[in-house]
Parts: structure tokens; sequence; C-alpha cells
């Protein structure tokens, strides 16, 4: 279920490197890495890649070819963030056509997981807002929908969060938690809620708080 993540700027590809090697040597799924990152060997685990990170401010063109360009370097999967703003002044429209836009760029064979900043869309208009982005990213061709960069100072995953975009997405799309997941306890409330995806920068100190 975890996406071993680096993501910070001053990243090295010797970081890159080590990160690979603990995630492999821990299970994950996928390793997510930024796209300067790329090409590079993630081993048994799937390559992720984030596209437009962390704002969303990008032309959706611009986050289309950063995508493109990942995925024909060897990325699996893409984490795009939507331009929030968009959000919040309720253009849901334009939410959809930038997902949409990117969606197309890569094809249907990579899985595509949209970022929405779900702490901002509540703190800033309510639950309608993330229900609302939700559904035009499943109607763009989202197969998950996802809470935060990690980046943006309203916070990262929470229970509220999961659950209203669980329950608006059903059971046929994915609901990946990530920003601030920094114990065994909050994966655990967070998967109860309704994720099947974790995006965890600190994952060994996650796992090594569950039970062998």
């Amino acid at each position: 279920m975890v996406d071993h993540t680096l993501l910070k700027p001053e990243a090295t590809r010797a970081d890159a490197q080590t990160t690979i090697i603990d995630g492999l040597e821990l299970g994950v799924y996928s390793i997510c890495l930024s796209p300067s990152m790329l090409p590079i060997d993630t081993g048994s685990a799937r390559t992720c890649v984030v596209a437009g990170f962390p704002s969303g401010k990008h032309h959706s063109l611009v986050k289309a070819s950063e995508a493109r360009l990942a995925v024909d370097s060897g990325a699996d999967e893409i984490d795009m963030v939507i331009d929030v703003g968009a959000a919040v002044d309720g253009r849901y429209d334009e939410v959809f056509a930038d997902v949409l836009t990117v969606r197309e760029a890569i094809g249907r064979d990579r899985v595509l997981k949209v970022i929405v900043e779900s702490a901002v869309l509540l703190d800033a208009v309510g639950d309608d807002c993330l229900v609302q982005v939700c559904r035009r990213a499943v109607e763009a061709g989202a197969d998950f929908v996802k809470t935060s960069t990690g980046f943006h100072p309203a916070g990262g995953a929470s229970v509220r969060a999961v659950e209203l975009m669980r329950a608006t997405v059903g059971d046929g799309v994915g609901v990946k938690a990530s920003g601030g997941i920094r114990t065994a306890a909050a994966a655990a409330d967070l998967i109860a809620a309704g994720a099947n995806r974790l995006g965890l920068s600190g994952t060994r100190a996650v796992l090594d708080g569950f039970p062998e």
C-alpha cells in the first residue's frame, strides 16, 4: 500500500538511491520521486513520479508534457497536482480539463493519481468543493484521488477528508492519503477511513509500529 516518497527539493541522486534501497528492503509498492531523478531503476518496486508539483499552478500542457516525459523515461504512475485555486473558485470544468489533459498525454496504461490538497478545499470552501473536485477528477480519468502534496501549510491527510473522498469515488477508484503520516496509528486510522494507498517519507517508522 505504500508509495515510499522522496520529494525534497534538496534531494540528490545519492538520496534517491538510498530511498530505493530502503523501499525495496521494506517491500513497498512504489518509489515516488521528482521527475528530474529519471531515468532510474527502482527494482521490483513501481516508479511513481509527480507532475505540476507542488503548487499545481503550471499550465495544463506543461503538466502533460512533464508527465509524458516521465512515462517515456520509465514512470509507471503519475501523481499530478490540480490548480487548487480553480477548485476554490468553483471552476470545476477547469479542474476536469487539467486532469484530462494529463490523462490523454500519458495514455490509459499508466496509473494517474490526482492531488487535490484536501485540507485547503475543506478549510477554504467546505465538503462540497472536495466532493466536486473528486467527481470531476474521476470523470477525467483519475485512477486515484490523493489528499495532499505534503508541502501546503494547510496540512496533509485527515480522516475526515479520506472518508469523504472514499464516499465520493466509491470502490472503483483509489484513495491515496499523504502528507504528515508519521505513525502507525495515523496510518491505521486513514486505512480504516478508506485509503488504499499511503504516501510516506518516514516509511520505516510507520511500519515499525505495526505488528509483524
